[in-house]
C-alpha cells in the first residue's frame, strides 16, 4: 500500500487506531480515518485525517471517498455486540454496503473488508476452514454474515473485496472484557474460567492482524481477492494460557474452573436481566475449542504470526498496568477501546 491514499472506517477503535499507526510507520503517504465516535487526535500520526463521518451517511461517505481520491479502503466500522440489534445491523450492514457502492462509483482498487470467526457460530468440528458452514451467534454473528455476502455481490460486480476473518485480537490499548480479567488478575482474585480450561482458544495479536491487512492490500488482486482465517499459530489450552498470565503478574492470581451448565445459564440470566457486560458470544464459547486454519492465508499471501496467546496477553496486561490510574477515571462504554462496567461480576469477585 505504498504511495496508496487509504481510508480506514471505524478509524477511532481499537483496529482502527492501530492500523493507522502501522501504516504511517510503513510510509504509507495519505491515511484518513472516519468514525462516529470521538477521535485522540494526538494518538495519530501527524497528518492523519480525522473525520466525524457515519458509513450510513451516503453523502458524506461519498464526498469523503471522493474529494480525497482514496486508492484503498480498509473498513473496520461495525457496531459490535454489546449495541442495540438495530444499530448492528444498520452499521455492519446497510454501512458496508453505502461504502462499497461510494468506492465502486470512484473507482477505488480495492476494499478490505475486516469480518469475524464470530461466522462460524460455536461448531463442533476444529480446525475451521474458510468453507466450513456460517451460523451468526447473536446480531453480530448475523450482520457479519450478511456483511460478507454483500462483499460477494459487489466481487461478482468486479471489485476487489479481501475478506478477512480474524480471531479475538488483542494488543496494547484493548480494554473491553479483557479489562475485566487484567482487573481481577491484578487484584490477586481467583480467575473463574468456564469449565475444565482444556480447551483450545485462538487469540491473535492486533500486529499480526494488521500484517494480514497489509498483505491483502498489496498482494495481487486475482490472489487477495478471497477469504482468509487469521489467528495465532501458537496457542495452548485457555487453564494454561491464562495461567500463564497469572504468573506473570505475580499477584498471586490464579485460575479456577467452574461447572460451565451453571455458569453459563446464569451469565444468560443477567445478560437477559442486563446486570452483566459478557454476551453470548463470549460466554457461550468460553469452554469450547475454538481455533481456526491459518494454511490458505499463510500459502496464499505469505501471512505468518509473530506473537502466541500467551505473548498477546502478557503484552496487552503490560499496558494496563502502565494505564491504569488514568483508566480508573475513565468513562465505562461499550467499545474496545474503554472500561466495560463490570456490574455484578463486581460483586462476585469479592469472593474469588
Amino acid at each position: 500500500m505504498t504511495g496508496k491514499r487509504v481510508l480506514i472506517t471505524g478509524g477511532a477503535g481499537f483496529l482502527g487506531y492501530h492500523t493507522a499507526n502501522n501504516l504511517a510507520h510503513r510510509g504509507v503517504p495519505f491515511i484518513a480515518c472516519n468514525d462516529i465516535a470521538d477521535f485522540f487526535s494526538d494518538e495519530y500520526p501527524d497528518g492523519t485525517l480525522l473525520t466525524k463521518v457515519d458509513v450510513r451517511d451516503r453523502d458524506a461517505m461519498a464526498k469523503l471517498i471522493r474529494d480525497n481520491k482514496i486508492d484503498i479502503i480498509i473498513h473496520c466500522a461495525a457496531a459490535l455486540p454489546l449495541w442495540p440489534r438495530e444499530e448492528i445491523m444498520s452499521t455492519n450492514i446497510d454501512g458496508l454496503r453505502i461504502t462499497l457502492e461510494e468506492a465502486r462509483k470512484a473507482n477505488v482498487e480495492r476494499v478490505i473488508f475486516i469480518s469475524s470467526t464470530a461466522v462460524y457460530g460455536v461448531p463442533e468440528k476444529h480446525p475451521l476452514v474458510e468453507t466450513d458452514p456460517v451460523e451468526g451467534v447473536g446480531a453480530y454473528g448475523e450482520s457479519k454474515i450478511a456483511g460478507e455476502q454483500v462483499c460477494v455481490e459487489f466481487r461478482e460486480a468486479g471489485m476487489c473485496i479481501p475478506v478477512i476473518r480474524p480471531k479475538t485480537f488483542i494488543g496494547t490499548a484493548r480494554l473491553g472484557v479483557f479489562q475485566i480479567l487484567y482487573d481481577w488478575v491484578d487484584s490477586g482474585k481467583r480467575i473463574p474460567i468456564i469449565g475444565k480450561g482444556d480447551n483450545l482458544y485462538q487469540l491473535l495479536e492486533v500486529s499480526d492482524l494488521i500484517e494480514a491487512i497489509w498483505l491483502a492490500g498489496i498482494a495481487p488482486a486475482d490472489v487477495a481477492n478471497d477469504v482468509f482465517n487469521v489467528g495465532a499459530q501458537t496457542f495452548q489450552q485457555v487453564r494454561q494460557d491464562v495461567g500463564a498470565l497469572c504468573d506473570y503478574a505475580g499477584s498471586g492470581s490464579t485460575v479456577l474452573p467452574t461447572p460451565a451448565p451453571l455458569v453459563k445459564g446464569a451469565l444468560a440470566v443477567f445478560e437477559f436481566m442486563k446486570l452483566s457486560p459478557l454476551y453470548k458470544w463470549v460466554y457461550g464459547t468460553a469452554d469450547k475449542d475454538s481455533f481456526v486454519s491459518t494454511e490458505k492465508i499463510e500459502q496464499k499471501l505469505g501471512w505468518k504470526s509473530k506473537y502466541s496467546n500467551e505473548d498477546a496477553l502478557k503484552t496487552s496486561h503490560q499496558w494496563y498496568l502502565e494505564h491504569k490510574d488514568e483508566l480508573e477515571h475513565a468513562s465505562s462504554g461499550v467499545t474496545h477501546r474503554v472500561g466495560w462496567d463490570q456490574g455484578i461480576l463486581k460483586f462476585f469477585k469479592r469472593f474469588m
